[in-house]
């Protein structure tokens, strides 16, 4: 009788503080996107590719979209709605916006001690012109001690809940004013439980390619925490080559996934060693659209909303299908589940997965860019009383949470 091998898993159990995370794989936060209904439904793709399977889909980290921390002081109704989580989300992560320790304290205290997440993950990529031009988001870290300031405060008022607070970045402002190595080293030393690096600068935007080798020279720089990696990962495939790469603990998939949530199927059978991988019918593929709607609705508590929302995840979902222009058009106009439920049986539902076609990129890529700045940024890491005062202005250039 010939006996069969069980599958050598790519990468251990990803540890994140008191966090084991079975599959090493985090959803990246994304506006608008990873609200609690597109996290149900990423749960169960995950959960379904898990050699341990289970309902609650606990098998990876999905992070919410990003929330700032003085509109969650405040309790401004959007963002209390932003935080919330399904019953069975285990760990519940937030990710926080911030530019001022003070804030930062007060929002992550909150979060702590009302017992409404289980992860901090803190946002110092992003790489928007109304961010940068206030000194936040991508353009933070070149103020060093401002950067130390906010993940020491998030750190402190975490820690006496145990509640892991990790830190995701770029490289960087442009090639010419890099970060994240120092940011890397300064994190790890305040107590941030992890990193996480989208190996693109802020002046790259989405734009180009991903620097995979600036993840390798973080994982050299920071050796007590785990560091993931994050940019261009599209499949399975690449997020495996990637971790051999460069050595990395874990990766963060954000665009990736849009329009196919099943990618985090494939993603923990790859990590576990598995051949399986998800290739839908549209009839399949229609269906999921579907059920997204559903939970937008039960999340917005509003049809027409929800409606509204998927419109822009409608031609992820269809990437690659036969489906004509004027249809998805229509598509793109949908106001009701019956009306979504109308138009798709109009479509030839029995299309096999297209392959290629449906393959790679997806999302916005854009070109590379001049990074916006407060007038006088790059002139010194210290932050002067000028600045000072500009910065705290920049969570009011964050609209939603």
């Amino acid at each position: 009788m010939t006996e069969t091998l069980a599958p050598t898993p790519v990468l251990p159990p990803l540890q994140i503080g008191c966090h084991t995370i079975e599959s090493p794989v985090v959803l990246a936060p994304m506006a608008g996107i990873t609200n609690r209904a597109f996290r149900r439904l990423c749960r169960r793709y995950g959960a379904a590719g898990s050699a341990a399977g289970g309902a609650s889909g606990a098998t990876s980290l999905y992070v919410s979209e990003m929330i700032t921390s003085r509109a969650l002081v405040e309790r401004t109704p959007l963002t209390m709605r932003l935080i919330e989580h399904d019953a069975d989300e285990q760990p519940r992560s937030i990710q926080l916006y911030s530019v001022d320790p003070a804030t930062t304290a007060r929002a992550v205290h909150i979060l702590a001690s009302e017992n409404r997440c289980d992860h901090i993950d803190l946002n110092f990529g992003c790489p928007v012109p109304k961010v940068t031009r206030r000194g936040g988001g991508a353009a933070l870290p070149w103020k060093t001690e401002l950067f130390r300031g906010i993940v020491s405060a998030a750190v402190r008022e975490a820690a006496p809940y145990d509640i892991p607070v990790t830190v995701k970045m770029r490289k960087g402002i442009d090639d010419d004013h890099l970060t994240f190595l120092e940011a890397g080293r300064i994190a790890e030393g305040e107590g941030a439980a992890a990193v996480a690096l989208h190996a693109r600068t802020a002046a790259q935007a989405y734009s180009g390619t991903a620097k995979w080798e600036a993840i390798a020279q973080l994982k050299q720089t920071v050796t007590s925490i785990p560091v993931l990696g994050n940019g261009d990962i599209w499949s399975a495939e690449d997020a495996v080559r990637m971790v051999r790469e460069t050595g990395c603990d874990g990766v963060v998939v954000g665009r990736g996934c849009l329009g196919r949530p099943w990618l985090f199927t494939d993603l923990a059978a790859a990590f576990a060693g598995r051949p399986t991988r998800v290739q839908p019918t549209l009839r399949e593929v229609t269906d999921t659209l579907r059920l997204h709607t559903v939970y937008l609705a039960e999340f917005f508590e509003d049809e027409r909303k929800a409606c509204r929302d998927i419109r822009k995840h409608i031609a992820w979902y269809l990437k690659g299908f036969r489906v004509g222009s004027h249809l998805r058009a229509s598509l793109g106009l949908v106001d009701s589940l019956t009306a979504l439920d109308d138009l798709i049986g109009t479509l030839e539902l029995d299309q096999p997965w297209p392959g290629d076609a449906a393959e790679g990129q997806r999302g916005r890529a854009g070109s590379e860019r001049h990074v916006v700045l407060p007038e006088g940024w790059l002139d010194s890491q210290a932050l002067d009383d000028r600045l000072r005062a500009e910065v705290a202005q920049a969570e009011l250039s964050v609209s939603g949470g």
